[in-house]
């Protein structure tokens, strides 16, 4: 069978031109639009319009099929350049992550006095472990043979992995994936031309697997800045024939409008992925990118920026987007993203209600402004709340999410008081049906301020395996809940998951404040300087 494929590859290669020939794999992972994948392709394409590319999705294939659709296409298609994206590693959601609730799973396990229940956390923590370390051994197999066999068809061929998963674990995977492997850290566009232009790739945020060491603190490094144009749907779906499966049904399609956070959030990786100077991508440009979409049948948008409102300093670019989409004719939009509450001025809200937003996403963490000082947020809570007031009184009446994370560094029963008086004041606003609590424990991440918290306070030991997330006694640190509220949150969220497991999020409110009360709006929202 082997030398009837490479006999066929063979008769193949030789009728081909010898170029360079590009196929992205996109590794199976949650149904969300590869956005990454997309833009890289475009840009190779405008700067090199002979090079071949082609998109191939197995997020769109059936899982008893991934290995044998890979072969074929590396057959068929013939790359010089394999280029793997891997969006996902760890696994942690609040309540039902992809391959199970660890969060459930986790509390059972460590606080439940029902040895029945315990034993249920058990179980489905192993279950879980078996499903992600397969996930993960499936990947790194369906890498390692993706390289092998389009080694076998060209010897030259490289490979390049990359994606967010690649980005923040880039130090674990050094040792796992096969010798030779350019392993690309945050933004591939730049990277990417020095590959087709035959330039050294030293200075670029990568480094080569069993040939090199990563640079130190190789992901803080500033990402190479470029002008983005909007991207080239009519050429992306000549090359991706998968490209229909995101057009059907209720999918919300990634519009970058700008790249980078300025922030410093202890928690968030997104600061150092990247970079901290944020980039703008211009207005029309964005018009037309939506535009294309909009042609299609697109009427769900999602920003993929970090954050779309990044600071005051970003408010007039927001505005300029959005009174340019008000004016661009693209009728019965909606669209969504990451938004800072505390950056909305009058007129941006009211352009953000009449051009479509049906989804609100406020990641204040508490509810407690001396808390938000502590995580490094930047948020001023007084702002929110009056900012709130202001996009309900321009007509916002859609999903209001508000993420907290209780438990951070610094809580208390009082903090806790403050944060349940800041949510029942967002309630009031905008209606209790419309305000729903996303409750997250936060997934403790390479290179954040938190891990470095955690290693100084010898929560982590130095030489721990952040990719060994389903051991219990790590996943027990990496969902961050630390004694000695962490029994005392692990209770609530059991009784919450008991009682109301539909609606788990307001659940762990109410169980909150009638076990402690609520402090004064007031108190929450003021932060005395400690002198």
């Amino acid at each position: 069978m082997k030398k009837t494929l490479l006999h066929k590859a063979q008769k193949m290669s030789a009728t081909r031109p010898r170029h360079e020939r590009i196929l992205y794999v996109r590794l199976p992972c949650n149904p969300i639009f590869p956005i990454g994948v997309v833009y890289l392709a475009d840009h190779v394409h405008k700067r090199f319009p002979d090079v071949d590319q082609e998109i191939f999705d197995l997020g769109a294939v059936p899982p008893l099929d991934f290995a044998r659709a890979l072969e074929d296409k590396i057959l068929e298609f013939q790359p010089s350049l394999l280029a793997f994206s891997w969006r996902d590693i760890q696994i942690y959601a609040p309540v039902g992550g992809r391959a199970g609730n660890p969060l459930q799973n986790a509390f059972q396990f460590f606080y439940s006095d029902n040895w029945l229940e315990r034993l249920q956390g058990a179980i489905g923590g192993l279950h879980m472990a078996v499903d992600c370390y397969g996930e993960l051994w499936r990947n790194l197999s369906l890498i390692r043979r993706g390289y092998a066999m389009a080694r076998s068809l060209n010897c030259d061929a490289r490979m390049v992995v990359g994606g967010g998963a690649v980005s923040v674990f880039y130090e674990q995977l050094a040792q796992r994936l096969p010798k030779g492997t350019i392993v690309s850290v945050g933004e591939g566009e730049t990277l990417f031309e020095k590959l087709l232009r035959g330039e050294d790739i030293a200075g670029e945020r990568c480094y080569i697997a069993g040939e090199e060491v990563p640079r130190t603190r190789l992901i803080h490094e500033a990402p190479t800045p470029f002008v983005k144009t909007a991207c080239d749907y009519d050429y992306i779906e000549r090359i991706w024939p998968q490209f229909d499966y995101y057009l059907d049904g209720d999918f919300y399609i990634g519009v970058q409008t700008k790249r980078g956070c300025p922030h410093n959030c202890i928690y968030c990786v997104y600061t150092v992925v990247e970079g901290k100077q944020v980039r703008v991508n211009p207005a029309d440009e964005v018009i037309e990118e939506m535009r294309q979409l909009y042609e299609r049948g697109i009427r769900n948008f999602w920003f993929t920026d970090a954050q779309f409102v990044p600071s005051k300093k970003y408010i007039p670019d927001c505005i300029e987007l959005l009174q340019k989409i008000k004016d661009s004719g693209l009728q019965d939009i909606h669209w969504a993203g990451y938004i800072r509450a505390d950056n909305l001025p009058p007129e941006l809200t009211r352009l953000m209600v009449e051009t479509g937003m049906n989804y609100l996403e406020i990641g204040v963490t508490s509810g407690s402004q001396s808390l938000v000082r502590k995580m490094r947020l930047g948020y001023n809570l007084r702002t929110v709340i009056e900012n709130c007031r202001a996009l309900k009184a321009n007509g916002f009446g859609d999903l209001v999410s508000v993420n907290y994370s209780f438990n951070v560094i610094g809580e208390t029963y009082q903090t806790i008081r403050e944060t349940i008086a800041f949510h029942r004041e967002l309630e009031a606003i905008f209606g209790a049906d419309k305000v729903e609590p996303a409750i997250f424990f936060i997934g403790l991440q390479p290179h954040t301020g938190l891990e470095e918290y955690a290693l100084k306070t010898g929560a982590l030991r130095p030489n721990y395996d952040p990719m060994g997330f389903m051991l219990p006694w790590l996943a027990s640190k990496l969902l961050w809940n630390p004694e000695p509220l962490g029994a005392f949150f692990g209770n609530v969220c059991l009784e919450a998951m008991r009682s109301r497991p539909d609606d788990f999020g307001r659940a762990v409110m109410d169980i909150l404040e009638a076990r402690l009360g609520r402090a004064p709006l007031s108190e929450a929202l003021r932060a005395p300087v400690a002198v």
